[in-house]
């Protein structure tokens, strides 16, 4: 319920077309803000009811799990869902791909789940990653949120852990997720931006939403632009419960992670990425799996008990807080390998159909306000997207285990009751299938009491205390990039007090952070921060877990070289330097003026893997280049090669330089050369260079 005036948004400036009103506001008990209708223009429903609250659904208590009789609720989710056909609302765009799970360390201590009761136990999977915001046909690179969905096709029924790449979100409570994604997505009276959050819609939304400051600080992080799906962790974002045969629980959170590390690009890499491939992270996942280098990710979980929840700082049902690692570490407990494309993208990846609410005995939901309408709204759209409600008859969503139910009838059914019982109870002899209630699903009976409110529990109200620890736990590197991409997406605001106003919330997170935004948008001062709806907690431990550079490979293996060469280069030292790259299990492309490649002092024919213009440096991880004399000065006279050169320089990559590859970063503008650039004098510095290449950058060039 609204509570007393805010103190840190006397008044709200929003932007309604070409004119600016002040708007009387109000902070609820999660510190969420409530504006009140001006000029008797009232929210209401579709049937013309006016709306109390907009911020929060109707709960059983504070805590409590979301009731059905929200009649607001239920119709600002149902409308959402059926706003696209036939793509995604959200996460529109995305690429799947088949494998299986394993388990290695089985827990039935902890959950009757019948995939986690054995070691060795393996299903089939499939796998679909996506950006959230951009449609299907937007570019792989965007900043953005990657979805990270995994269905489990388990003897006991299909389990669905529909997550995201990075472990908290943006709002609290599922009323508010029509509202961020109208926000995010096109302008609905320009069309655009899209695949894109540097707008006034999105950060006027955010500015007044400061549950999301978590979430933003790590949207701005390079958590936002990964290198490759294969390297970007996995979550399963909410507080579920693991129950055991005994009836015990304990509450679990869910984690995937890489076994070839953590690895990001930089912003400017990302850019030009999409426009030289804009299908990169699709490519390199079907490259990879092709190749046989199955991308691989350890399942693990944080397991806790009500003792814990009742002294954790924060409220373990909020999606925008996360458990550090260092307070309960992840236990790994299966792999998931991804070994086999799809056959038909259309058929597999497209019409798969992710429910959060798709779960097997022994894991059961919480009370998670966001959990509780995804479960709602998951299913709605699929009912939606796919023509109906028989779209579990589509082969990718079908359960491999035997089923049997009496749903008949409706779009598109593949198969119905037989015989002549299509209900139960029933008397006849074959009369169907039955429940049983000793191996059948049961909830975990949680007490729940409180008042029937539209609220929130107290602690949801801390806002900046864990983006406060997020921060803090990055390099040095890594916060000049947060602090550069909040700079770059709000200076895309054309509203100056939407700048303001989200700058104002910075203080609370970080002061350095704060000075060195407003200092980047050519702020006057760093605006008086917003007042917190709950004191910020200044002495989080740092974790190192919330860090990429910190969870790098230490090796080259999945990473791939571009060797740039011309006409009369030394052929043995090519070859050195290939074998030196597969020996550490990565790969090679071949770049050079033509397709149609080079010849070598030799004789030797090489063939090239990409044209000049159509191999820039942002396409690998790491370079070289080999020229000839007479090689280098064509390269010279070529503006795709002295970009291949200065952007590699650029974007802090390792170089090896062989022959007289040296001038061509000369004349690219590279005045000074340092301990990332190597110089390939012999066969043997080959294995050096790419020893140091498992690095992956060499941040001090940007320090």
């Amino acid at each position: 319920m609204p509570s007393k005036p805010s103190e840190f948004h006397p008044s709200i400036k929003t932007q309604n077309t070409n004119e600016t009103t002040d708007r009387k506001t109000d902070v609820g008990q999660g510190g969420e803000t409530h504006q009140r209708a001006a000029d008797g223009q009232r929210l209401t429903t579709a049937q013309g009811v006016p709306v109390a609250d907009n911020q929060n659904s109707l709960k059983a208590g504070a805590r409590g799990p979301t009731l059905m009789e929200d009649f607001h609720f239920r119709e600002k989710l149902f409308h959402f869902d059926h706003e696209r056909i036939p793509e995604r609302v959200v996460h529109a765009r995305g690429y799947g791909a088949r494998g299986y799970f394993e388990t290695t360390d089985p827990i039935p201590d902890l959950t009757s789940a019948h995939l986690l009761q054995e070691k060795g136990r393996k299903v089939p999977a499939f796998v679909r990653f996506s950006t959230v915001a951009g449609n299907k046909g937007s570019m792989d690179l965007a900043r953005d949120v990657r979805g990270f969905a995994v269905k489990l096709y388990t003897e006991e029924g299909n389990w669905d852990i529909v997550g995201n790449n990075i472990p908290v979100f943006f709002i609290q409570d599922a009323m508010k997720f029509p509202d961020l994604v109208h926000s995010v997505k096109q302008a609905p009276d320009r069309a655009f931006p899209q695949a894109q959050s540097a707008h006034d819609n999105f950060w006027d939304f955010i500015s007044l939403m400061p549950e999301a400051m978590h979430m933003i600080m790590w949207t701005m992080s390079d958590r936002a632009i990964p290198r490759s799906f294969r390297f970007m962790e996995g979550f399963g974002v909410h507080t579920f419960r693991f129950v055991n045969a005994q009836g015990d629980s304990r509450f679990v959170k869910f984690h995937w992670k890489p076994k070839q590390g953590l690895q990001s690009v930089v912003w400017d890499e990302a850019v030009k990425i999409n426009g030289a491939d804009p299908d990169f992270h699709r490519r390199d996942l079907w490259h990879a799996i092709q190749s046989g280098d199955y991308p691989e990710w350890e399942l693990g979980v944080q397991v806790f008990d009500d003792a814990f929840a009742d002294r954790f700082d924060f409220d373990i049902l909020d999606p925008t807080k996360l458990i550090p690692e260092e307070d309960v570490p992840v236990r790994i407990i299966g792999r998931l390998v991804l070994d086999s494309v799809v056959d038909n993208f259309f058929a597999e990846t497209e019409q798969v159909a992710f429910c959060t609410q798709n779960i097997v005995p022994g894991i059961d939901f919480t009370n998670d306000p966001l959990l509780q309408g995804r479960n709602f709204s998951y299913l709605d759209t699929q009912i939606k997207r796919l023509g109906g409600p028989n779209f579990t008859h589509i082969p990718v969503n079908a359960p491999k285990c035997p089923f049997a139910h009496f749903q008949q009838d409706g779009h598109m059914a593949m198969h119905n009751p037989t015989g002549r019982a299509n209900y139960e109870p029933n008397s006849w002899t074959e009369g169907g299938p039955r429940a049983e209630p000793e191996t059948g699903f049961t909830s975990y009976p949680e007490a729940i009491e409180g008042e029937k409110r539209k609220i929130r529990a107290d602690l949801f109200a801390d806002h900046y205390s864990q983006a406060r620890q997020f921060y803090r736990s990055q390099t040095k590197v890594e916060q000049d990039h947060i602090a550069d991409a909040l700079v770059f997406e709000l200076s895309k605001c054309e509203v100056p007090a939407i700048r303001e106003r989200l700058v104002a919330h910075l203080p609370n997170i970080d002061a350095d952070l704060a000075q060195k935004v407003a200092d980047g948008l050519g702020l006057a001062s760093v605006p008086q921060a917003h007042e917190p709806r709950r004191k910020v907690i200044e002495d989080l431990a740092p974790s190192d877990a919330l860090s990429i550079l910190k969870n790098g490979p230490g090796s080259f293996k999945g990473r791939k070289l571009g060797i740039l060469v011309t006409d009369g280069i030394d052929g043995g030292m090519l070859t050195a330097l290939r074998d030196a790259v597969e020996e550490v299990g990565g790969m090679v492309e071949i770049i050079a003026p033509t397709v149609g490649g080079i010849t070598t002092a030799k004789g030797a024919e090489v063939a090239a893997d990409q044209k000049i213009d159509g191999g820039p440096s942002v396409l690998y991880d790491a370079v070289a280049v080999l020229a000839s004399p007479e090689g280098v000065e064509k390269l010279k006279g070529m503006h795709p090669a002295k970009c291949f050169a200065a952007d590699a320089f650029a974007h802090a990559k390792f170089i090896a330089l062989g022959g007289e590859a040296k001038s061509l970063f000369t004349a690219a503008g590279v005045s000074e050369f340092d301990d990332g650039v190597f110089e390939l004098a012999k066969k043997e510095d080959c294995a050096g260079f790419v020893e140091a290449c498992g690095q992956l950058r060499f941040w001090d060039r940007q320090a």
